[in-house]
């Protein structure tokens, strides 16, 4: 298992490190590869040097030539690489380029271009040459000390030229160095005239382009093979750089394409800073020449134009001829990737997409909760529309207004932002709009009302679609789908809108339905008439309070009847004492505290739940408050009513007892307290009593 990547200066190809260990294994086998990498301390492992896209620092190099001259003991070790290169694997696509020069004189004339692809830290410089000769000058860059190994190898290479056309090495005469003193290193080249003969066949001279023609193919088809198993868009990206560093060795790589999901384009480099990137890579996007020391191909394909792939050298260098070529080529097989991982990925966006309709539909048919339907909806909008972030807010008609029900978004603090930000309609007009005429809204901060426009920015959010959730003719509340700047699709208006529509309604059709049910759940529990809970839902929210109420605390049940309650309905009607019920509710929940629970068991019987007591006799308070309900009249029938109660308490322990048999110990203490205070009712006004009372 390889390490974390090191990061050093981009000077010394891997095409050069690669040669060197080719030699030593070649020479000593993978043991010695071992040592020199050992003896040479540098923090690489051997396929790491071996790969052309690979660049190391001068200092790396240096350090890699003295080792492997000691471990393979030949002081001409350095030399020996450079002369073999080409049996060593020198890469096929430089030999190709070579050989299509035609002859080692164009080659030498060329010579300063190619020494670019192996190092950045030496300038060559052609002082003469004619058809079987050259003088050739070599100079290390300031800042960087000589190294006689590093002139040895130069040599080897320099001299190899002639074999690449079936002819002896050159015969070199190196007669001023640098580690010597002198400013430069200077080569006196002379090589056999390469002869032709007419109709001839083909002989040794032709195997190096064979062989490299054969290596070439071998490489593109690796290319091909490589990048179409590829299965997103990063790995795609790496691999086009990696796999076109094989083909044109270079110091430097840019490549610019589009976002295949419509972001904003994709940008991957090599040895470059990141401001010459940026730069780069807008002149490469926008069409524009790069300049003289870059090369640059489209990559594209018979369907469209992704983007474009450059090779970068430093200024005044610049490729070889026929180099554009063979980059095009690579950047053919990167497109004809890219055309089918954007297939691929259209087919896993919609499969995916018709899966999480599946989930969707299955999730909203057991979401009986409204809040659960939103929640459902809003986590699937991203993967059905392509948004980075959706919420489903709901119309409250009583205050006017949108609440955020559910919402998704990566950042915690937007979701914050949300669930505390209620758009009123009188405050946004896009919402009386969408009330209005229950279409659909593009959003965007610059030309969105003033509250809209402060919401968007502080959400970092440049395009909003809200689409209006409806059930038949109520309005229930609003979906929205949401992307930060440069992330939106360039048309909204088309297939976003319709999957949201789409979500919108199957939402609707959910919420009407929770709706519905939360209706039955309400009627199944609460009391018709004063809107309280009825036996069922009290004795449940009593037993949760027993079970969860901390042992050293207490639970408190107050048992309420009202004193001759059927004489009002006698004396007045069933709607008067349907009113007293109303108003009695009305007052009890009035008078007792946050948290408590009033409910009515049946008929003129109420119950109010103490969850919480430090003490049993702090349910004597509210006993007080209940009973001070009771003293003024009732206003029935346009006559004030004198209506009394008895009340009835039994206190429990927390996390004992059960919910029955604590509301039955409370009944009986209310007979108890009724059998001592018996009541009266009196109407206030009746003229058969004057002291108020009235029997019924």
């Amino acid at each position: 298992m390889s390490g974390p990547a090191v990061s050093e200066a981009r000077e010394t190809s891997g095409a050069t490190t690669g040669l060197l260990l080719s030699y030593v294994r070649q020479q000593g086998g993978d043991d010695a590869v071992a040592e020199v990498l050992r003896r040479a301390g540098v923090p690489f492992t051997a396929a790491e040097l071996e790969l052309p896209s690979h660049w190391t620092s001068y200092d790396t190099r240096i350090k890699l030539f003295a080792a492997a001259t000691e471990v393979l003991g030949d002081p001409q070790t350095m030399f020996r690489v450079g002369r073999e290169a080409l049996g060593l694997g020198l890469t096929p696509a430089l030999v190709l380029l070579v050989r299509a020069m035609g002859s080692p004189r164009q080659v030498y004339r060329q010579l300063p271009r190619a020494v670019a692809k192996f190092t950045t830290t030496s300038t060559m410089r052609v002082v003469e040459s004619g058809a079987t000769h050259a003088t050739l000058s070599y100079r290390l860059h300031e800042g960087y000390p000589h190294s006689r190994l590093d002139c040895e190898y130069a040599q080897g290479l320099i001299g190899m030229v002639p074999t690449l056309f079936g002819l002896p090495p050159a015969q070199l005469l190196h007669s001023e160095c640098e580690s010597d003193g002198h400013s430069v290193c200077t080569y006196h080249l002379t090589w056999e005239r390469r002869r032709r003969f007419g109709g001839r066949r083909r002989t040794d001279e032709d195997v190096p382009e064979l062989l490299a023609l054969r290596d070439q193919l071998r490489i593109l088809q690796s290319a091909a093979a490589d990048l179409v198993a590829s299965e997103d868009v990063e790995t795609v990206l790496q691999r086009i750089i990696e796999k076109a560093a094989e083909a044109v060795l270079a110091p430097g790589w840019v490549l610019a394409v589009a976002d295949p999901a419509g972001g904003p384009a994709l940008v991957r480099s090599a040895g470059l800073p990141q401001h010459q990137v940026d730069a780069l890579a807008a002149t490469l996007l926008a069409g524009a020449d790069p300049g003289p020391n870059v090369v640059a191909v489209d990559v594209a394909s018979a369907r469209r134009v992704h983007g474009r792939l450059a090779t970068v050298y430093r200024p005044g260098d610049s490729g070889l001829v026929h180099e554009r070529q063979m980059l095009a080529a690579y950047a053919g097989y990167a497109a004809a990737a890219l055309d089918l991982l954007m297939a691929l990925e259209s087919s896993r966006q919609e499969a995916d997409r018709a899966g999480t309709l599946l989930t969707l539909a299955h999730e909203l048919a057991g979401a009986t909760e409204a809040v659960d339907v939103c929640a459902v909806v809003a986590e699937a909008l991203p993967r059905v529309v392509g948004c980075d972030s959706a919420a489903v807010m709901l119309w409250d008609p009583a205050e006017g207004c949108l609440r955020t029900a559910a919402h998704v978004d990566p950042v915690e603090e937007n979701q914050q932002l949300m669930y505390g930000t209620p758009l009123r309609a009188e405050d946004v007009p896009e919402l009386v709009g969408m009330l209005t005429d229950r279409e659909p809204r593009f959003l965007r901060p610059e030309s969105s009302s003033p509250v809209l426009r402060q919401l968007l920015t502080a959400l970092q959010l440049t395009d909003v679609v809200a689409v209006p959730v409806v059930a038949g003719r109520t309005f229930l509340g609003v979906a929205t789908a949401s992307w930060p700047a440069g992330r939106a699709p360039e048309v909204l208006a088309g297939d976003v809108l319709h999957r949201l529509r789409g979500v919108g309604d199957q939402a609707a059709t959910a919420l009407q339905r929770a709706r519905l049910l939360e209706t039955v759940r309400h009627q199944a529990t609460h009391d018709a008439l004063t809107g309280l809970p009825n036996r069922v839902l009290f004795l449940e929210r009593l037993g949760e309070a027993l079970a969860t109420t901390p042992a050293d605390q207490h639970v408190g049940v107050l048992f309420c009847d009202l004193d001759r309650f059927k004489g009002v309905n006698d004396s007045l009607g069933h709607a008067a004492g349907d009113e007293l019920l109303r108003q009695v509710s009305a007052r009890l929940r009035a008078a007792i505290r946050p948290g408590d629970t009033v409910g009515r068991l049946s008929g003129d019987e109420f119950a109010v739940l103490l969850p919480v007591l430090t003490r049993p006799e702090d349910a004597d308070r509210v006993v007080a408050r209940v009973l001070g309900c009771f003293d003024e009249p009732f206003r029935l029938e346009g006559a004030g009513v004198a209506v009394g109660t008895s009340v009835g308490v039994a206190v429990q322990g927390g996390g004992s007892g059960s919910a029955d048999a604590l509301l039955r110990a409370s009944d009986a203490d209310m007979y108890r307290h009724k059998r001592r205070t018996p009541f009266h009712p009196r109407l206030a006004s009746s003229p058969r009593d004057p002291d108020g009372g009235h029997e019924s």
